[in-house]
């Protein structure tokens, strides 16, 4: 049997917890991840109507996508809605679990779905985030170079984009004393000792430093281990908000609207002017993405789509681009979809279940 923590390390593997960004709150909500895994819910939001389910279902584990503990709780009230289903999955022992914006910030997460939805080809980032990862510089005797190399591709250093096993060497002498205590593995003590060595420099994402030093030290023949971590300010355009493809073949503006509308199932599309152009290029951002208008039209985009728009925002394409607000639920939807294949893909024999209640607190008077 699984545990809970079997499902969590899967899921931050594949979307980690330093992805998120720093107003997020992902993670286990509340719980214990000790515990036997009896089943998940997979679900938008936490509601009374999604706990419901998971007792009459007799599973322990809900995953959400928003977290239903945003910000600071300064008291446990349970006149307070929040408050309340907390305590109803701690009574009765189910976990809540959050993956919110880690799984916005990896192109196969919320993004790469909706982008799947709508058959976009070419994908990539429309935000790359930086430091997301940091390179390793070490030292090592010729003689085990390819050693310490395996090591640490097999902790996971060295991924590029589609291209794994990245590394550069260099050779040069490095040199050293063995002191009083030490325990060399080569040369003598209180000698100085010259050695053929390798300069080996590697990628790592930040969530593996700590298996990657493990690797490092557990390959390596010397007894202190000298190298350097630098973080990088580099764009890694798997990691960051938002996205942007472009459409098969070009649509004119309303085609588009109407696919929207058709395949996320909104009551309405809210847009700005429209400009006359076809739609080719399409950049998106599944819930609340005002932030990335400026994004979308310095990639030329001729359709940007998103959710929770103000007034204000419809005027910033001023004509260059169509914008549009699909609505916040309705943009994210799918991502139950997705998080119930990912862990049916990875765990066939554990039961999820997307959630059969509809949890958008928005309706449409037509």
């Amino acid at each position: 049997m699984h545990r809970i923590a079997d499902i969590i390390n899967f899921l931050e593997t594949l979307a980690p917890l330093q992805l998120q960004e720093e107003y997020d709150n992902c993670g286990l909500v509340c719980g214990n991840s000790t515990n036997a895994a009896l089943g998940a819910i997979v679900a938008l939001d936490l509601t009374e109507e999604v706990i419901d389910e998971a007792l009459e279902k007799g599973f322990n584990l809900i995953i959400v996508h928003h977290p239903p503990i945003f910000k600071g709780l300064k008291k446990i009230d349970a006149k307070d809605p929040v408050t309340s289903m907390l305590l109803r999955c701690i009574n009765h022992e189910i976990n809540v679990y959050a993956i919110h914006t880690n799984l916005d910030n990896v192109i196969w997460g919320v993004n790469g779905e909706i982008a799947n939805r709508i058959g976009l080809k070419n994908l990539q980032v429309l935000s790359p985030k930086a430091g997301t990862h940091r390179q390793l510089t070490t030292y090592v005797p010729s003689s085990h170079a390819e050693k310490v190399k395996n090591a640490v591709f097999e902790a996971g250093a060295g991924a590029i984009g589609l291209y794994a096993e990245c590394s550069f060497s260099s050779l040069g002498e490095g040199s050293f004393k063995a002191l009083e205590g030490a325990n060399p593995f080569i040369g003598s003590k209180g000698l100085r000792h010259l050695e053929q060595e390798q300069k080996l420099e590697f990628i790592f994402p930040v969530q593996l430093e700590t298996q990657v030093m493990m690797a490092l030290k557990a390959a390596h023949p010397y007894e202190t281990v000298a190298y350097n971590i630098l973080p990088l300010e580099n764009h890694f355009q798997e990691l960051g908000a938002g996205a942007f493809g472009t459409l098969p073949e070009p649509l004119a503006e309303k085609e588009v609207l109407q696919l929207l509308k058709s395949i996320f199932q909104t009551g309405t599309i809210r847009h700005s002017p429209l400009t006359g152009k076809t739609i080719k290029t399409v950049a998106l951002c599944g819930g609340s993405g005002k932030s990335l208008i400026n994004n979308a039209l310095g990639i030329n985009a001729d359709l940007y789509f998103t959710g929770d728009l103000g007034y204000h925002d419809f005027f910033l394409p001023a004509g260059r681009m169509l914008l549009a607000d699909i609505g916040h639920f309705e943009s994210e939807q799918y991502t139950s979809d997705l998080l119930e294949r990912v862990i049916k893909e990875k765990f066939p024999t554990f039961a999820v279940l997307k959630t059969g209640r509809y949890t958008n607190p928005v309706n449409y008077f037509l």
